[in-house]
């Protein structure tokens, strides 16, 4: 039992008769970015739907803190405090900022069921779009509505599934300061799966490299050289 990790300990998981992740080992720290990099196609993004519990794991064993959750539904796990802000967003469109940040609502207990200030601290723009169809706003914004959406669920992981993808420099800026801001409170565990290597690698404690489903390289990103990194990424 480990109350401060999320582990995976050798993990194999199928989809559609294809195996897609390979004896995968893998820790995220309450308190530290883990960011997971490699080309498109590896697995990356199948490890966040097995952490967030969208996809079943064909073998191997998941504790969340100090539980074993293995292959726990995704309302489940969201209710064990895993928030999962998947590739492409997935807002709803033709609900207003306000109502799909109260989605989140509805794997929390009744008393917990408001939105938290520090939402609109963290993305003031939200505040000012409350009565805005979701479909209404621009991606950045769209994205900063997913990651608040998440964070309404109080999380003790949270898992980013490229959040820079298609964003102006300003809102990923932005994006990247609310995550460190989450991490020096000290109270969850981040999983950043992410393309732009300059992004990942100046937030990231901790960094895993994928190719074919399987880990080729990992370590504390301080000791890692991005050279290093880099040259993993491409083989």
């Amino acid at each position: 039992m480990d109350a401060k990790h999320f582990i995976l300990e050798n993990i194999d998981m199928h989809y559609s008769g294809s195996q897609i992740l390979f004896d995968i080992n893998f820790k995220a720290e309450i308190g530290k970015i883990t960011s997971v990099i490699g080309p498109n196609g590896v697995g990356k993004t199948a490890l966040l739907k097995v952490m967030s519990g969208s996809h079943p794991i064909s073998k191997g064993t998941y504790y969340a803190l100090d539980s074993n959750v293995n292959n726990l539904n995704q309302y489940n796990l969201a209710r064990n405090g895993i928030a999962y802000v998947p590739q492409g967003r997935e807002i709803f469109p033709l609900l207003s900022v306000k109502e799909n940040l109260e989605i989140g609502f509805s794997c929390l207990e009744k008393e917990k069921r408001f939105i938290p200030r520090q939402i609109f601290e963290m993305f003031p723009v939200l505040s000012d779009m409350l009565n805005r169809r979701g479909g209404d706003l621009s991606g950045g914004q769209q994205q900063q509505l997913a990651i608040a959406r998440a964070l309404v669920t109080r999380p003790r992981l949270l898992l980013l599934d490229e959040p820079t993808e298609g964003i102006q420099p300003n809102i990923i800026m932005q994006i990247g300061k609310v995550i460190g801001s989450l991490r020096e409170e000290g109270s969850i565990a981040i999983v950043l799966v992410e393309q732009y290597f300059d992004f990942a690698y100046e937030l990231s404690d901790y960094t895993y490299v994928m190719k074919r489903g399987r880990f080729v390289l990992e370590g504390k990103t301080n000791k890692l050289e991005k050279k290093q990194l880099l040259e993993a990424v491409s083989l």
